[in-house]
């Protein structure tokens, strides 16, 4: 494995978050490749890490000012042996291509634990729609689009939102694919109920995740009712958490942007998540906002150095909801000396490998993001079934298919862990699940 690994590093200098989920894979699956010397003759750890296709291409678009502005975008469609591609867009100015080719990589062991006939991929763009004007986002995706409509569709590559692609986003993208291809086709999910979307998309990451805590939790033979909660962000994963949260009796205490966080020791009922998807949704402002509606709440800046403060409130269980390794080792530290004993990953990769490392040690109940964020593609997965049917589902549907979804996710990891010695370890247990799955399809299809 080490001469896979080194291999794999040779030529993807310079990608850190890449080479750190693929060596964090490696470590878990290492005993499978033992046990299956197929998989070792067939190096298929090796080409699961290598990309089938990656697609860059300059986007160009002009501001409302008239001015010729110009981002890079990206599809990294990394394994389509399971079914067709399948991953979000993000628009942020930290994309690029080390960024993407990780979340396509773990977007392939997500998607294979779904249960549904879905490959991996991710895409999106530097561009930042933050203080963009509508026109402006507008103009972005449909020259983005006039690219990428190309190399994807309905049975070669589905993408979805991720940050800074939402309703609008894409609304604005599945239109201009509509115009270029004279097709309505489920070429997007993602998108609003009355045009061909799913019920709780929206929602799905968040509720997943939270359903995935409560698997977890039944069993040590507890619940979330009255459990404080740690959420951070405040986007679309970080709300749907929250609202979860409540609706199982759990009480939350922060929420965050990258300004910094706010707690309230009061908890973060309906009213106040209410205006923080207004504050959000709406008004596109910033968290430090809430101490202002809610005084009995505090607003933390955020901190310049690796340790983040809103880790060091003292909780029960933590939701990372904002973006990759937001839990260091010192945050970690933090968590499980404040007696938290559950933390459940809405973002990808939210902590560092020492973090993980810390919270496995310590046998907490660890839920990695490619096991408990699995909620938001399973929806998606969920509305290509019904895009193709021609026929919607209820949100009662959609929601009981998601918690079934979710809870055979829970089982799967759990199982895996158990065979290779590891249980309870749902690191060990998502990866190998995953994994196996994945390395099964490549070998019945051969060497393509």
């Amino acid at each position: 494995m080490e001469g896979a690994l080194e291999a794999i590093r040779s030529k993807n200098r310079g990608e850190p978050e890449f080479l750190q989920a693929v060596e964090q894979v490696a470590v878990s699956v290492a005993p499978v490749l033992e046990r299956h010397p197929a998989y070792r003759q067939a190096r298929i750890f090796e080409r699961l890490a290598e990309p089938e296709r990656v697609i860059i291409f300059r986007t160009n678009w002009v501001d409302d000012a008239g001015e010729v502005r110009f981002n890079r975008g990206f599809r990294v469609q990394m394994n389509s042996a399971i079914g067709p591609y399948k991953g979000g867009l993000r628009f942020h100015p930290t994309v690029d291509l080390g960024v993407l080719k990780f979340l396509a990589f773990e977007q392939v062991l997500k998607n294979a634990l779904t249960t549904l006939p879905l490959g991996g991929a991710k895409g999106g763009s530097d561009f930042d729609p933050k203080g963009k004007s509508d026109a402006e986002v507008r103009r972005f995706c449909q020259s983005l689009m006039t690219e990428l409509y190309r190399h994807i569709g309905q049975f070669t590559d589905v993408p979805a939102g991720d940050i800074g692609v939402g309703g609008r986003e894409i609304g604005f993208l599945f239109g201009q694919h509509k115009r270029i291809t004279n097709q309505f086709t489920g070429v997007m999910t993602g998108k609003e109920p009355n045009w061909g979307g799913s019920f709780i998309r929206t929602e799905a990451t968040g509720y997943g995740i939270v359903y995935f805590a409560a698997e977890m939790l039944a069993t040590r033979d507890d619940d979330l009712a009255g459990k404080r909660c740690l959420v951070s962000g405040a986007g679309n994963v970080a709300q749907y958490t929250v609202e979860k949260l409540l609706d199982l009796g759990a009480v939350p205490l922060t929420m965050s942007d990258s300004d910094g966080f706010v707690v309230d020791p009061a908890g973060i009922d309906r009213e106040k998540l209410a205006w923080v998807m207004d504050l959000k949704n709406v008004r596109r402002g910033r968290i430090r906002e809430y101490v202002t509606q809610f005084p009995g709440a505090t607003y933390v800046p955020a901190a310049p150095d690796s340790e983040n403060p809103l880790w060091d409130v003292p909780a029960d269980c933590a939701f990372p909801c904002a973006t990759q390794n937001e839990i260091s080792a010192k945050d970690a530290a933090n968590l499980l000396r404040n007696g938290v004993t559950a933390v459940v990953e809405g973002a990808n990769m939210p902590a560092t490998p020492d973090g993980v490392a810390q919270f496995v040690e310590a046998g907490i109940l660890y839920g990695p993001a490619k096991a408990a964020n699995a909620g938001g593609v399973a929806v998606s997965g969920l509305e290509m079934a019904q895009d193709s049917g021609r026929v919607p589902w209820t949100a009662e549907q959609v929601d009981e298919r998601l918690r079934s979804i979710m809870r055979d996710i829970h089982g799967q990891a759990r199982r895996a862990a158990a065979e290779y010695g590891q249980s309870g370890n749902y690191v060990v247990g998502a990866n190998v699940a995953g994994f196996v799955k994945v390395a099964d399809a490549m070998l019945d299809e051969g060497t393509i």
